[in-house]
């Protein structure tokens, strides 16, 4: 920020300078209070053009521990550690292991040769070695390969002269035995981890805002490119986004849930073709009283995970992705990919992204149920009117019948009287 406000002003006060000449502006560095302390509008129009995300689109979380001192944690659970090692890393810990043991018992197989004085006695017939035909460390060394491997050329083996030889080749055979079941062991699980099966689960673009049902609802696509399902798929959001309560407290990158279904069981999935996820946005919804003017000018992010069980291996998958506002295109839809052909359903994964604008109110969901219970309030209003009015006519109506009863009867009276005179 302090960069584009010292280029606008060098603009300013330079206004004849050559266009084409480069002017260099470093950025100062400094302290975080001085930071906290700028112009909260800068500080605005810095987060407008660049929102940072939790989430990438790929599904990797752009979060990273920093000043971990219990380092120990990671050896004590040295399986998972190695699993999660780059492959680069995984091939050298899986050849230097390996390599290291062969050398470690080789040069025990050398010293006690060496010791015994095999050495001095190399050709000699009448002399009877621990091991035939080791004459020297590259000997001994092949014979630490062939031994932990179980090979058996049958050229250097073990003689019945020699104990301490067959104690050490008991202690190879054992801890070879679990060396191979370990690494073998964790190149298995990382060839088959199902990260890979997650990048056969696509999610669309952009998330959408359009009316459905004459409800306001947010809505995204997901679909899977391979003929084997997933099995128990099910589909979770999380809102990302700052807050503070109202005690003061500020939560960075707070995280709430977004109902996709969760009562209703929507969000359990039967993937076989492209699905949209539909979130209705209702009061319980964090975007009640976000409109289409405000939506731009919110700093959030949703993130979706799609979870399930592979149905090749039985293992659970978890896809992610997310999306920001400036991926939350209002009043669009999705274009329909399925499509009914001669004995089947084909589904077009061109047009999996492909969106298309339609007639939706720009109002928030909140204002919306605002202008519907106004609109129903004259027509509450006129119904309760006529009924009063309905009243206030009956009531004239007895009244009157009423006083024409009085007069008659006075009239009666009176000619009663006139009678009798």
């Amino acid at each position: 920020c302090l960069f584009l406000m010292a280029a606008n002003v060098l603009e300013e006060d330079s206004m004849e300078q050559d266009i084409e000449s480069p002017v260099t502006i470093h950025q100062p560095k400094l302290p975080k209070q001085a930071r906290e302390d700028l112009p909260k509008n800068i500080n605005k129009e810095c987060s407008k053009r660049k929102i940072q995300r939790y989430v990438r689109k790929d599904g990797k979380c752009n979060v990273h521990h920093g000043n971990v001192r219990e380092t120990y944690r990671y050896l004590t659970d040295i399986f998972t550690t190695l699993v999660d090692l780059k492959w680069r890393f995984n091939l050298l810990i899986f050849v230097m292991v390996y390599t290291v043991t062969w050398l470690f018992f080789g040069m025990i197989w050398w010293l006690i040769a060496y010791m015994r004085g095999d050495m001095d006695h190399i050709g000699d017939s009448t002399w009877t070695p621990c091991v035939s035909n080791l004459n020297g460390f590259v000997s001994a060394f092949l014979f630490s390969i062939e031994t932990e491997t179980t090979i058996g050329y049958g050229y250097r083996v073990i003689t019945d002269k020699c104990p301490e030889g067959i104690i050490l080749l008991l202690v190879q055979s054992v801890l070879g035995s679990i060396v191979n079941a370990f690494m073998v062991g964790c190149m298995f699980v990382k060839i088959s981890q199902p990260k890979k099966r997650a990048e056969t689960l696509v999610f669309s673009t952009n998330a959408v805002i359009s009316m459905r049902d004459g409800k306001l609802c947010l809505m995204f696509r997901v679909g899977d490119l391979r003929n084997s399902h997933i099995v128990e798929a099910s589909i979770r959001a999380k809102l990302i986004k700052s807050k503070q309560t109202k005690e003061g407290e500020f939560i960075p990158l707070n995280q709430t849930d977004i109902n996709v279904g969760y009562y209703t069981g929507d969000d359990r999935l039967f993937l076989v073709s492209p699905l949209i996820i539909s979130h209705e946005i209702n009061q319980q919804s964090p975007f009640w009283e976000i409109s289409k003017a405000q939506l731009p000018k919110e700093e959030l992010e949703i993130v979706v995970i799609l979870e399930g069980m592979v149905e090749a291996t039985g293992m659970t998958c978890q896809a992610r992705s997310s999306y920001i506002t400036s991926e939350i295109l209002w009043g669009y839809r999705f274009t329909p990919v399925l499509t009914l052909e001669d004995g089947f359903y084909e589904v077009d994964y061109n047009s999996f992204h492909e969106t298309y604008e339609t007639n939706t109110p720009v109002y928030s969901a909140k204002e919306l149920a605002e202008m519907a219970s106004r609109a129903e309030l004259p027509l509450t209003w006129s119904v309760s009117s006529k009924l009063d009015q309905h009243a206030e006519l009956e009531t004239e109506e007895e009244e009157k019948n009423q006083e024409d009863q009085n007069e008659r009867n006075g009239d009666v009276a009176n000619l009663e009287n006139e009678s009798k005179v």
